[in-house]
């Protein structure tokens, strides 16, 4: 505990959980109560949809990065702002409005709204500005819109039909292509949603976010980092398309069904995480080297 200049007792973040620990756990009953149900189901969507199966990682991976920040943390004085109570009040709006609406996406974000509400209105700024990567990682666990999934999955399914295609031919391969379907002599394969990099490159996003901030290095790095999952995703997806289709020539469209339909999918996640973790460690030499 700190004492200002008009004489006044400034607590730290740590001493004031310790003094308002009773407070803060009368506040839990009330979050549950309010997302008894809007938690679950979107549980039940990491379990269910292969999309959003990493969501069950993204809690504690948030839990980590407190963990991690927590010696500088547990020292900032706590100033409390009501500017929070607005952004409290911004997130109990925004929930009540989405369930009236029956839209998941605004539901679910609004707990983040008012986490990020409750820490300003009890902490101060500086508590808030040590807390927003553990809050705003928590965005990738929520599920994306349908509507917003189907308007990106469309224009990538053909991006990566147009590439796969293109290769094909390029090395012999007699094919045509319609769309996002590819018809070769023998067999005609259709590059699907899971084709597309849109699968991928959701969990990759998330991947790619933790390890930027794992690292030790620039924000734009970081940034840089972040953003090179798109690419990534759609290549090893095409890849995925080029190697299906060559096999396709041969063995027909068992080549992609089943166990080999699979496999490759794994495969080309890993494959994915491979190159994001060599593009971020040349990142990271290219930086040192810079500074030295």
């Amino acid at each position: 505990m700190s004492i200002t200049s008009k004489g006044m007792h400034t607590m730290t973040f740590n001493e004031s959980l310790k003094q308002y620990r009773l407070q803060l756990i009368l506040v839990l009953p009330l979050l549950v109560w309010m997302y008894y149900t809007v938690v679950p189901k979107m549980v039940g969507d990491w379990y269910n949809d292969e999309n959003y199966s990493h969501g069950f990682l993204v809690p504690f991976i948030a839990g980590y990065f407190l963990w991690q920040r927590w010696p500088d943390l547990k020292d900032r004085l706590v100033k409390p702002d009501g500017l929070g109570m607005v952004i409290i009040v911004f997130g109990v709006v925004q929930l009540l409005a989405a369930w009236l609406g029956t839209e998941y996406f605004t539901m679910r974000t609004s707990l983040i709204v008012l986490l990020a509400g409750m820490t300003l209105f009890w902490f101060g700024r500086e508590v808030l500005k040590g807390m927003a990567l553990p809050i705003g990682y928590l965005i990738f666990m929520v599920p994306i819109p349908y509507t917003i999934y189907d308007i990106l999955a469309f224009p990538l399914k053909l991006f990566v039909t147009k590439v796969s295609v293109a290769f094909l031919k390029i090395v012999g391969v007699v094919v045509i292509r319609e769309g996002n379907i590819i018809m070769f002599p023998a067999t005609t394969l259709e590059v699907a949603d899971a084709c597309s990099g849109i699968r991928s490159l959701v969990s990759l996003l998330a991947i790619a976010a933790a390890y930027s901030f794992l690292m030790k290095t620039s924000n734009v790095r970081r940034w840089i980092i972040i953003i090179s999952a798109v690419p990534i995703a759609v290549a090893t997806n095409s890849l995925r398309v080029i190697v299906t289709g060559i096999l396709a020539q041969w063995w027909g469209a068992k080549a992609a069904e089943g166990f080999f339909h699979e496999f490759a999918g794994m495969a080309v996640f890993v494959l994915a995480m491979v190159m994001l973790a060599a593009f971020g460690e040349l990142l990271r030499r290219t930086g040192r080297a810079t500074h030295e």
